[in-house]
């Protein structure tokens, strides 16, 4: 869809902002997606099944039976995605690589046909000015590893640092921005914790094996990146929350600290400093033990990385003094209550705290001094309304991306090192076990047709990243 000025809300001829709004030269402006949520194409051109294939088709797994077998259509639109993108002013464009599509069974020679449709991806970028940024692994295990054990199995990092030399070596001479895993936490905890995720599984202790052994991937593909690519940044994506505690006695202040060690400590501390911390530790050894950890482990995992992917969308109040109720996603920690502060919510329900943003990303920089960091996540969903027009006037998304872009900016005023921002996401999509209900995009797909429809956030945002920085 191309956009004009009869359709843009803020004129033309847009100048960069006072220097209390304006974000360091350089910034990178981008939007972010992921390979099942929006690719389709399930069965084309050798594509092997995933985990997610297999549970979206279990029955009460996913919200109305949806599952990714079309999605938003990208494998056989893409090209249309990138225009978009380019339309929109984006100078990077973060998506992910569907393990099935180059290793259907998770294993052996790469399918050719999977690298050209992420070649064609990539150049297709590249000629539009747009930096690809590629995140090997957003969830989607190739099931005939899942039916071998999944991550509670050693030998699939071990697979999964075989794939990332596979595509690194193919598209190497080109990306220069690379990611590992996106959120190992929710791969862990929501796929083998509580088993809202694929796969699906209930096991709090094998939750946290396969937490240490998506990390040990992580550090065996990042040798193979930079044998592959030895110019580009290399990273990996965690999704942080800061937690507080809802008062100050050692029940509440007890829980805070499980819930973030589980959330945010259990993954970057072992990345940046090379080992667990010792109550990390601790926790693996009353819930999981610490067998499979083994002696050389931790310094694989630590391999040293150009960047930190920071995704963020609330942050957490909690109390200690709960009784279990069900699966949980803390293991060890099932006692713990989280608290409703009374703040607005998104439409998932999550509340806001654009603030959190800032602290977390200030907290990270004074824990590991130097770090580089890149938003690789932050959005919201609403639940966006057409009018008789056609448009899609989404303010309240709008307030949101508008409040976390002035937490970064000055979360970067008090010292950290943020390079980018990659805005979640740039199509609705298949929201995982909300399958289509929830719509985060700045642009509406139609699922029925695939129509692409840019809402005010499209614009706005467009707006920001010509600029540079934010409105007064």
């Amino acid at each position: 869809m191309t956009m004009t000025a009869e359709n843009d809300p803020v004129p033309a001829g847009l100048t960069r902002p006072p220097a209390a709004s304006a974000f360091p030269p350089g910034f990178l402006w981008g939007v972010a997606t992921s390979a099942y949520q929006i690719e389709g194409a399930v069965g084309q051109d050798g594509r092997g099944a995933s985990i997610w294939d297999t549970f979206s088709r279990t029955p009460g797994k996913v919200a109305n039976g949806h599952n990714g077998d079309v999605a938003a259509d990208h494998y056989a639109r893409y090209e249309q995605d990138v225009a978009l993108m380019s339309e929109l002013g984006m100078g990077g464009y973060r998506f992910s690589v569907a393990w099935p599509r180059i290793q259907p069974d998770g294993r052996g020679r790469a399918d050719v046909r999977g690298l050209d449709f992420y070649s064609r991806l990539v150049d297709s970028l590249l000629e539009k000015d747009i930096r690809p940024a590629l995140t090997l692994y957003h969830w989607d295990l190739p099931q005939a590893l899942e039916d071998e054990g999944g991550w509670r199995n050693r030998d699939t990092a071990f697979r999964f640092a075989e794939y990332a030399q596979l595509v690194s070596e193919a598209l190497g001479d080109r990306v220069k921005l690379w990611g590992t895993l996106n959120e190992p936490w929710c791969a862990a905890f929501l796929g083998y914790g509580n088993g809202i995720h694929a796969p699906g599984a209930v096991d709090p202790a094998g939750s946290l094996i396969a937490a240490h052994h998506l990390l040990l991937g992580h550090g065996l593909a990042v040798p193979a990146l930079r044998a592959a690519a030895p110019d580009a940044e290399v990273g990996i994506t965690l999704n942080f929350y800061p937690v507080d505690a809802d008062t100050e006695s050692s029940a509440d202040l007890d829980a805070a600290h499980r819930i973030d060690l589980l959330q945010n400590r259990l993954f970057l501390d072992p990345v940046v400093e090379g080992a667990y911390p010792a109550d990390v530790r601790e926790h693996f050894e009353r819930v999981s033990g610490t067998g499979h950890i083994e002696p050389e482990d931790e310094k694989i995992i630590g391999a040293p990385v150009d960047f930190l992917g920071v995704n963020y969308y609330t942050s957490y109040r909690v109390a200690g003094g709960g009784e279990p109720s069900g699966p949980s996603p803390w293991p060890g920690a099932e006692d713990v209550r989280f608290i409703e502060r009374g703040l607005p919510k998104t439409g998932i329900g999550w509340e806001i705290d654009s603030d959190g943003l800032r602290r977390q990303l200030v907290r990270i920089s004074q824990d590991h001094p130097g770090l580089t960091m890149y938003i690789t996540e932050n959005g919201a969903a609403f639940d966006d309304t057409v009018d008789a027009d056609g448009r899609i006037d989404d303010a309240d998304r709008i307030a949101y991306i508008d409040g976390h872009l002035r937490a970064v900016h000055r979360a970067i005023a008090e010292g950290a090192d943020v390079r980018g921002y990659f805005l979640w996401s740039l199509l609705d999509n298949f929201e995982w076990a909300e399958g289509y209900g929830m719509r985060f995009g700045i642009v509406r797909v139609d699922f029925e047709t695939q129509q692409r429809t840019p809402k005010q956030s499209a614009l706005w945002y467009r707006n920001v990243a010509v600029a540079g920085g934010l409105p007064d």
